[in-house]
């Protein structure tokens, strides 16, 4: 699988669907065990994820912009990680919600470190400083 936006946050975004702002909303990320998560482009929210596949969650990303289509953040920490070995990362609006907070982008490449082995230390995503940043639409 190559790196992909959910075809349901584009949907969204055109139709001007909740939860889809990505500069003020609570953007976070989701370490994934693909033996447990099956990618598809019809999943539309958390709730499409099974927690068997969630290795570990960011807090919300800092430094977030948005410039002439391409989504950026600071590079993030996940802190003292252990579990499945994980071979992607699920960017997510986090609501509060699982049934509304809506899947963004799904990265299995262009990231420093995938796929990674977690030991109970930390993991540290390094996002792509190319011209298309985390992702770019």
């Amino acid at each position: 699988m190559a790196n992909a936006d959910y075809n349901k946050y584009k949907e969204a975004i055109i139709s001007g669907g909740a939860n889809t702002n990505l500069s003020s909303g609570s953007v976070k990320v989701i370490l994934v065990d693909l033996a447990d998560y099956p990618y598809s482009a019809a999943h539309e929210f958390l709730s499409d994820v099974p927690g068997a596949a969630r290795v570990a969650t960011s807090s919300a990303l800092s430094g977030k912009s948005v410039t002439s289509g391409v989504f950026d953040a600071a590079d993030v920490t996940l802190s003292t990680v252990s579990g499945d070995t994980s071979e992607a990362i699920i960017l997510y609006i986090d609501t509060g919600v699982e049934a509304t907070s809506r899947l963004v982008a799904y990265i299995d490449t262009g990231v420093t470190g995938l796929p990674v082995t977690p030991s109970g230390s930390d993991i540290n995503i390094v996002w792509d400083n190319g011209a298309n940043k985390i992702f770019a639409l």
